[in-house]
């Protein structure tokens, strides 16, 4: 068994050696909480849940560290026109995310540290690329510091840049700087701003730059050489290639693999402010089951760009149904047989094959869904010892993707309190449709049949008498 991914420093994909046998660390740029958090952020999320499930699967103890950017430009500028304090608008909409990740039961992190926590290691790091000769105060005794990108010859190598063709950092006022590509470390505290974003250094009171957060955090909770770097793609550049310039610079190895999500387009378009096309995740978690919504995101290859359209939900609705109508039919088809409670939870070698080949979750959906056409074959067929035995895959396999509807957190509806009461009166419904089989009404019993079907309820009557099922 060897887990292959694309590395986008090597562009290549690779096979997974982690640092330490039987462990791998994962650290992912989290969200910058500055707003609402719209479906790009949950897509993004739910990759690297599927990444831990998997690696987890293969029997890797994983360590995920997933953070929140909570002091940056852009959730100052959130907070300038708004009476609520910076920290304040930061935590609400923190909270918004860990609302949607839980709706799609996305896991949670090993840790979820917070920027504002890991000051003093920001410090460190800065500190430390001053004394190696890579970073610089400014000149002007704004309060301000610089990284020295000609000072690192390497600075591009993750995206395949060089310097000369870079476009000017714009995170910073350019009047400190020695290079305006050179980007903000430190960033010297501005009258304009709250005194509650501010922090001592040894550089006079300020905040840290967007960039140097990640590096901080990521050492802290991973140490100066980990396994893997993930976040969107919109992030290679600049951020993922300051991160890896600053800490390289700094004397940190870093992140061994740097792996990058695809983004979500609206009708072929990128979401955007300007454009009005954003579509927020609590809009689209009400436009259908949480459930629904965790199979779209997740049923395209993790690098590729999803392109939402009107339908994409009903299509993944309808693959889904499949699952479940599947998984209920064979367990009301086994009860009370000796085959009940048989079939082994084992993964197929062709879905293993697809998931270590770079998460190729695509592949893996066909392998789950071939599997359950022949496990219907196997009921239509009355081979209980076949379709026990897809069972157990397909509950193995839905299980490793997070999308199983008999587990946690999407069977609450199966054991809730009114399944007793619908299933008593399906049943008698059932026995009705029956006597008048006897009696050959069978004008009743289709009207029976049609009724239960309007409600939802699929029937598929088999030599063992009659099996329902919610479609």
């Amino acid at each position: 068994m060897t887990v292959r991914l694309y590395d986008s420093r090597s562009q290549s994909v690779v096979d997974l050696v982690p640092l330490v046998e039987g462990e791998v660390g994962i650290y992912v740029c989290g969200p910058t909480v500055q707003s609402s958090p719209h479906i790009g952020h949950l897509r993004s999320a739910l990759v690297y849940d599927l990444w831990r499930r998997w690696l987890s699967y293969r029997g890797y103890r994983v360590t995920l560290v997933r953070n929140v950017t909570d002091i940056d430009d852009k959730i100052l500028a959130s907070a300038a026109d708004d009476p609520e304090q910076w920290w304040a608008l930061a935590y609400r909409f923190e909270l918004e995310f860990s609302a949607g990740y839980t709706a799609l039961g996305i896991q949670a992190p090993t840790y979820e540290p917070r920027a504002t926590a890991s000051i003093g290691q920001m410090h460190e790091l800065i500190q430390r690329l001053i004394d190696a000769g890579h970073a610089y105060p400014a000149a002007d005794a704004s309060g301000d510091v610089y990284f020295d990108t000609a000072s690192w010859p390497t600075y591009g190598e993750l995206t395949r840049q060089k310097l000369a063709d870079m476009e000017p950092a714009a995170d910073a006022d350019p009047r400190g700087k020695r290079d305006p590509r050179d980007f903000a470390l430190w960033k010297g505290h501005k009258p304009t701003e709250p005194e509650s974003a501010s922090w001592g250094s040894p550089w006079g009171a300020g905040r840290p730059g967007w960039h140097i957060e990640c590096s901080a955090m990521a050492s802290r909770y991973l140490g100066s050489r980990f396994d893997i770097h993930g976040g969107g793609l919109d992030l290679r550049f600049p951020h993922h290639e300051n991160e890896l310039a600053q800490s390289t610079a700094a004397g940190d190895p870093f992140a061994n693999y740097w792996v990058h999500n695809g983004l979500v387009n609206i009708g072929g378009q990128k979401m955007s402010k300007s454009l009005g096309n954003s579509i927020y995740a609590a809009e689209f978690l009400q436009s259908a089951r949480p459930l629904v919504v965790r199979y779209y995101l997740g049923s395209a290859h993790y690098r590729s760009t999803i392109d939402y359209h009107d339908g994409a939900l009903v299509e993944a609705e309808a693959a889904l149904e499949r699952i479940e109508t599947f998984l209920t039919r064979v367990d009301r088809r086994l009860e009370g047989t000796d085959r009940a409670g048989s079939g082994a939870p084992v993964i197929p070698d062709a879905f293993a094959a697809a998931m270590d080949d770079d998460l190729a979750v695509p592949q893996a959906l066909a392998v789950l869904h071939d599997a359950i056409r022949s496990g219907n074959a196997a009921l239509d067929a009355d081979d209980l010892e076949a379709a026990a035995r897809i069972r157990g895959q397909v509950f193995a396999m839905t299980d490793v993707l997070g999308i199983n509807p008999l587990l946690a957190p999407w069977s609450t509806a199966a054991t809730s309190e009114a399944a007793p009461a619908l299933a008593r009166l399906v049943e008698r419904l059932l026995a009705d449709r029956d006597t008048a089989r006897e009696a050959k009404d069978f004008a009743a019993a289709d009207r029976i049949r049609d009724e239960l079907a309007g409600a939802g309820i699929q029937l598929d009557d088999t030599p063992h008498g009659t099996q329902w099922s919610i479609a």
